[in-house]
């Protein structure tokens, strides 16, 4: 028996190894999200939270367009991007901009207090990647991160 079946202690095979492998592939994201969850946590921040900071200090002092952030969201695209950023707004960590010529264009920047929180974080984060995936060999990281991308464009979730 595998290891997934015994500790969901399931008795019987799964109806396929495609499911079996859905499982193991969710059980897995959401163990390594539970980790990023409670490393935030004492910094008053959400995974979104922590995503949007992400995208806009490499958006850089430009910033970029609230839609435009909500399309680079990694792990769980935010329906409500807007209501997110004014809350981060009031956080200090983001500031908004609205176009005169076009009031519902709105750029989205990462302040100095967004950035020294990301700073914070930088190295926790990598030592909490590294710790996660320290028993696999660079090569088997490579084969994953591969086969994870093959599974996600071959007529998955994200299409072609």
């Amino acid at each position: 028996m595998r290891h997934l079946r015994q500790s969901i202690k399931q008795r019987k095979p799964f109806e396929s190894l495609e499911q079996e492998v859905f499982l193991e592939v969710l059980r897995t994201g959401n163990a390594f999200i539970q980790d990023l969850v409670e490393l935030l946590r004492p910094h008053g921040l959400t995974q979104p939270q922590y995503n949007v900071l992400r995208i806009l200090r490499g958006a850089g002092p430009a910033g970029l367009p609230t839609g435009e952030v909500g399309e680079r969201m990694v792990v769980s695209r935010e329906p409500d991007v807007t209501r997110l950023l004014i809350r981060m707004e009031k956080q200090g960590l983001v500031e908004r901009e609205r176009r005169s010529d076009n009031r519902r264009f709105v750029t989205a920047r990462i302040t100095r207090k967004g950035l020294r929180v990301l700073k914070a974080l930088d190295d926790p984060i990598r030592r909490m990647h590294a710790r996660q995936l320290q028993h696999m060999t660079r090569r088997e990281l490579d084969q994953l991160a591969g086969l994870l991308e093959q599974a996600r464009h071959e007529d998955g979730p994200e299409g072609h």
